[in-house]
C-alpha cells in the first residue's frame, strides 16, 4: 500500500554532500608533523591500544601531497614557522589541521619571542585540543570531532568559499598575546 512496499529492499535515500562526507571522513590520511612531546602522544593513536586504524587512519604519510590532515603536535617555533605554513600549502584540497597540545593552540608555558603563541596564526585550525601532553583518548576525541565537522562540510564552490573566509578570519584575530583576559 506504502510507497516501502514498492521499493527493492535496501533502496537508499541521501543527497551527494552526504555521501562524498561519509567517503571523506572515512579516508582521511594524517601528515607527519610532530614537533616536541606531543608528537609521542600522537604515535601512541597508531598502536593497538587505540588503534587510529578503525577510522581508516593509520597511514601517516611522509609527504604533504599524500595528507589531508594536519596534526600539528607539539610547540612551534618561529624558525619552524614558514616550514608549517609550506607543509600546509603543499597538502591538497580539501584539508583539515588539529592543533595539538596547549603549546601548538596557545603558546603554552613558552610565553617568549622564540614561540609562536598558537599555530592559528600561521595556518587555519579546524579543531583544538588542550592538555599537556594530550592523551591519545583525547586524540581520537579530536578526531572524531574533526569527522563530524567532514561530515557537515559543504562541496564544491560553498567548501571553497567557507575555507577561505575561515582562514582570512582566523588571520586577522586578535593575537593571544595582545588578548586581555582576567589578569590585564
Amino acid at each position: 500500500m506504502g510507497i516501502e512496499e514498492k521499493l527493492p529492499a535496501g533502496f537508499l535515500l541521501t543527497t551527494v554532500e552526504q555521501i562524498a562526507g561519509y567517503m571523506r571522513k572515512s579516508s582521511v590520511w594524517p601528515a607527519t608533523f610532530g614537533l616536541a612531546c606531543c608528537a609521542i602522544e600522537m604515535m601512541a593513536v597508531g598502536t593497538p591500544d587505540y588503534d587510529i586504524a578503525r577510522f581508516g587512519m593509520e597511514r601517516f604519510s611522509a609527504t604533504p601531497r599524500q595528507a589531508d590532515l594536519m596534526i600539528v603536535a607539539g610547540r612551534v617555533s618561529q624558525k619552524m614557522a614558514p616550514v608549517v605554513r609550506q607543509v600546509y600549502d603543499q597538502m591538497p584540497e580539501p584539508k583539515w589541521v588539529i592543533s595539538m597540545g596547549v603549546c601548538a593552540s596557545s603558546g603554552g608555558m613558552f610565553n617568549n619571542y622564540a614561540i609562536v603563541q598558537g599555530v592559528d596564526h600561521i595556518i587555519p585550525v579546524d579543531v583544538y585540543l588542550p592538555g599537556c601532553p594530550p592523551r591519545p583518548q583525547m586524540l581520537l576525541n579530536a578526531i572524531l570531532e574533526l569527522h563530524d565537522q567532514i561530515q557537515n562540510s559543504k562541496l564544491g564552490v560553498n567548501r571553497v568559499h567557507a575555507a577561505r573566509a575561515a582562514e582570512k578570519a582566523a588571520l586577522e584575530a586578535t593575537p593571544t598575546h595582545a588578548m586581555k583576559g582576567l589578569l590585564a
